[in-house]
């Protein structure tokens, strides 16, 4: 709930780069930040390793980013990261402890033929009340962010809503395995500007050369009324999500069948993406230096990529016991 409180559209992390770095403190053995904005923390383990593997979920979110400011003190903006424009008109969004709509023409302004199509970005603004435009630069300008605001609660037979659970999701997981004995030394990687092109994760994956990666995300939860078959993608309470190819990635073939037989011996719930779609941070991982050997594992969150979002936490419980079965196994996997 803290971490999806907190606003880190892509490239202004900050918030939570922060909260992480003093969640992690006492349970780290090095942390490092680099240029790009990464937070890169070390924890040794029962068995010292000469490359450990690198945990990785990314903190940033998607968003909004100011172009420019009208004369009457309205916001035009862009989208930072992919999401449907649909879901735009009428949301609440803020920048720090600025408000603010996204507003268009009323109905009772609009031409039948107008409301029955989505508005293109130019037709949409952001209001924040101000009367002027010198009155919205005294607390907005061109280039700061706007993410939803959206309040994070419990709800229905378990399961959390928020925004940004993709991939503040990954980042409670990695803080969780902080905060317990590992097998193994390992590198938590929490990178930023995933949503605009993993850029993070290959400055991190370069600079600590790990011996293998696993990515921990949210990805696309297609269980609604409508779909059956492979366009469901991933089921929301159906356990772990295991990939074995996306937008950006062919994974590991020998490593995913690896984990596969360890979940099943383990008797944790898992379930295979039905669709390639979509990429992750492994694309940059995978990509690294020599190449590098990685995974990934995700939680099906339903509306992904929009103000709000729902998670099973059955399904996160069972994301944190399948990376542990990661680190527990690495001798045998890698």
């Amino acid at each position: 709930m803290k971490l999806c409180a907190l606003d880190g559209v892509s490239g202004h992390e900050d918030a939570v780069r922060d909260f992480i770095r003093e969640t992690a403190a006492p349970r780290a053995d090095e942390i490092r930040e680099d240029t790009i904005g990464n937070l890169m923390v070390f924890k040794r383990g029962q068995k010292a390793l000469e490359a450990p593997p690198m945990l990785c979920a990314h903190m940033d979110e998607v968003g909004l980013i100011v172009k420019r400011i009208t004369e009457e003190g309205f916001l035009a903006f862009g989208t930072v990261g992919a999401f449907d424009r649909r879901l735009l008109p009428g949301k609440r969004v803020r920048s720090g402890n600025v408000p603010g709509v996204i507003g268009l023409p009323p109905i009772h302004l609009s031409r039948p033929g107008e409301r029955d199509r989505i508005p293109e970005l130019r037709e949409l603004w952001i209001d924040i009340g101000a009367q002027s435009r010198a009155d919205a630069l005294e607390r907005i300008e061109p280039g700061d962010a706007f993410a939803f605001d959206t309040e994070p609660e419990l709800m229905g037979n378990g399961f959390f809503k928020a925004k940004a659970i993709d991939d503040r999701f990954g980042c409670a997981i990695l803080l969780r395995l902080l905060g317990s004995e590992l097998p193994v030394d390992t590198w938590f990687v929490f990178s930023a500007q995933e949503e605009v092109g993993t850029r993070g994760a290959a400055v991190a994956a370069y600079a600590l050369n790990p011996c293998a990666g696993l990515v921990i995300e949210g990805t696309t939860a297609a269980d609604h009324p409508g779909l059956d078959g492979t366009g469901r993608v991933a089921a929301a309470g159906e356990g772990a999500v295991l990939s074995y190819r996306d937008g950006g990635t062919i994974y590991d073939r020998p490593l995913s069948l690896a984990l596969r037989g360890l979940f099943e011996r383990e008797g944790i719930p898992y379930q295979l993406k039905r669709a390639v779609a979509g990429g992750t941070d492994a694309a940059a991982i995978q990509r690294s230096r020599g190449g590098t050997r990685v995974a990934g594992l995700a939680a099906a969150v339903r509306y992904i990529h929009a103000p709000v979002s729902l998670l099973s936490l059955e399904d996160a419980e069972s994301v944190y016991k399948a990376a542990r079965v990661f680190l527990e196994n690495l001798d045998t996997i890698i």
